[in-house]
């Protein structure tokens, strides 16, 4: 049973150092105690940078929790998320992914996307409307990359609106891309097709991939490729920003 003297930050703490479930962390007055207490911390332990770094993560994670993605943030919701990003990046310097590729590699799930508070699925570009004419719930976001295989999957699950008494479908759309990096801490993915695979009581139903629009029909704005810079990045906490200035914060 977790001590009850602990203070709003001893979550945060949690997720990051992923202490046992269960296991009372002894008494605390404040996340950093949890530190303390299972030996990562101790003032005399640490660099005075890794110490802000993990100050600044916590921020971060603070800043983007409780606005469902960004699909509920407001302008000074995104002013505070954006302040504390750019406050970890500074904290811990350049990204090199030169070096440290193996820390993209698995299975990242979506906390933030600054793009989402359009009340688009595009965010900054052309894409469905959620709740309007087709209503569409957005369910969690995932990036699958797998850096021997250059895989770049985007997942997202959905549910679509339905005419009455149609049931909602449940679905997964997973677009595939492939991704090389660029210098040091750019990725570039290059789309490759879209697979659909609904779930629930169509799960029985087979995948569908979706045809690709011929090159003369596909809008100028849509190449096929993207853009995007990693600019901060651990094991398990990422923060990239978008070719049209999308702020993204994923966890693994």
């Amino acid at each position: 049973m977790r001590s009850e003297t602990g203070c709003g930050e001893e979550l945060m703490v949690e997720l990051l150092l992923d202490v046992p479930n269960g296991e009372d962390p002894g008494p605390a007055s404040c996340g950093w105690c949890i530190f303390r207490n299972h030996g990562f911390l101790g003032r005399e332990k640490i660099a005075e940078s890794g110490y802000s770094i993990l100050k600044e993560k916590l921020d971060s994670m603070s800043a983007v929790s409780g606005l469902n993605r960004g699909l509920a943030a407001n302008e000074n919701d995104l002013k505070t998320a954006e302040s504390a990003a750019k406050e970890l990046e500074t904290a811990a310097g350049p990204v090199d992914l030169a070096k440290d590729l193996d820390k993209l590699q698995g299975l990242w799930k979506l906390i933030y996307s600054s793009a989402f508070s359009s009340r688009s699925l595009g965010g900054s570009r052309p894409g469905p409307p959620i709740g309007r004419l087709l209503p569409i719930t957005l369910g969690q976001v995932f990036q699958r990359i797998d850096i021997l295989s250059k895989d770049f999957d985007n997942i997202v699950e959905v549910q679509l609106g339905a005419p009455w008494p149609l049931p909602r479908i449940n679905a997964t759309a997973t677009l595939a891309h492939k991704f090389e990096l660029i210098g040091t801490s750019s990725i570039k993915i290059t789309f490759e097709k879209t697979t659909i695979k609904t779930t629930g009581n169509l799960s029985q139903l087979p995948s569908l991939e979706v045809p690709r629009l011929p090159d003369v029909l596909r809008p100028s704005s849509n190449t096929g490729s993207g853009e995007f810079e990693v600019t901060y990045i651990d094991s398990d906490f990422r923060i990239t920003r978008g070719d049209r200035g999308e702020l993204r914060v994923f966890t693994s």
